[in-house]
């Protein structure tokens, strides 16, 4: 069996960012061999015209190329953590909130939060009145991914009760 095979396996299984030590480690293989074989592995995917490449920016992961994401997000459910579920959470009871005030309920990671769900077109950012701070609330993309019917600025009071208690939170 090819060495880079047996790493494109990994990738392909653990569908998740892997070190180089790791990679030689599940293999039981030599890390410099494991590590010339990764750098052929990287430039065969770079070199032909495909959907997938392998990124290398903290670890080793297989992923679909940024132009193809589109594809992607209309066939796979949004990937969320609980903390950032828990941000777009509170986004959403409190709508418009404004960056400030959920820094304060969130702490400084909810900056972090709120690109992740920005990218991901949960919510939308708008500088508020004085140009001091953002003005957040969530989009019709929320409303189809949570599956909440009518306008998703205004949740039901048993849609944000069902919410709330999903993720332990109190108004």
């Amino acid at each position: 069996m090819d060495l880079k095979s047996r790493i494109e396996a990994v990738l392909f299984v653990t569908g998740r960012a892997v070190d180089l030590k790791e990679i030689a480690s599940i293999l039981g293989a030599d890390e410099q061999e494991t590590e010339n074989a990764m750098l052929d592995l990287i430039m065969d995917y770079s070199s032909r015209d495909g959907a997938l490449e392998i990124d290398d920016e903290n670890g080793y992961i297989i992923q679909v190329k940024e132009e193809y994401m589109d594809i992607v997000e209309k066939l796979c459910p949004v990937d969320i953590t609980n903390a950032v579920l828990k941000t777009l959470t509170v986004i959403a009871l409190k709508e418009p909130i404004r960056q400030a005030e959920l820094k304060e309920l969130r702490g400084s990671t909810a900056y972090e939060h709120v690109q992740e769900l920005i990218d991901k077109g949960l919510i939308s950012r708008k500088k508020d009145k004085n140009g001091r701070s953002y003005n957040l609330k969530t989009t019709p993309k929320f409303a189809e991914y949570f599956k909440i019917k009518g306008n998703s600025e205004i949740l039901s009071k048993l849609e944000t009760k069902k919410l709330s208690e999903l993720l332990e939170l109190n108004k």
